[in-house]
């Protein structure tokens, strides 16, 4: 079984930055395709960003060129710097993996099998 474990949000002021960690255990990480997802209040789990077994990566529009994801299979951590962060950034954000192995990037909730409790992110404005 997989178990994911976010950490690293809190509240910051419009324009900073926080940088969102998760760690991974249970069945092997390499060889295997991780997302971040957000849900603000009211509103549907939404896509962040996704990370292949390879590196290859992508975002939603909303934070293209200001969030970055990566990974670090040695260390079997996921992580997501978040800069020039704004308010309707706010949300519980939420790591997410594929049971499956060596697929492609994936943007769907119902594409990942697995998912961590969540870290809310607040920034006030």
């Amino acid at each position: 079984q997989v178990h994911l474990v976010e950490s690293g949000g809190g509240l910051v002021q419009a324009g900073g930055s926080l940088r969102l960690s998760c760690a991974f255990s249970g069945r092997p990480f390499n060889g295997r395709d991780m997302g971040w997802f957000r849900q603000a209040p009211g509103k549907e789990r939404e896509f962040v960003a996704a990370i292949k077994w390879n590196g290859d990566t992508d975002y939603a529009d909303a934070v293209k060129g200001r969030f970055t994801i990566s990974r670090d299979n040695a260390k079997i951590m996921v992580y997501l710097q978040m800069n020039s962060l704004k308010p309707d950034d706010t949300a519980v954000y939420y790591c997410a993996a594929d049971s499956r192995f060596r697929g492609g990037l994936k943007y769907t909730v119902r594409d990942y099998d697995y998912w961590g409790q969540g870290t809310q992110v607040t920034v006030s404005s």
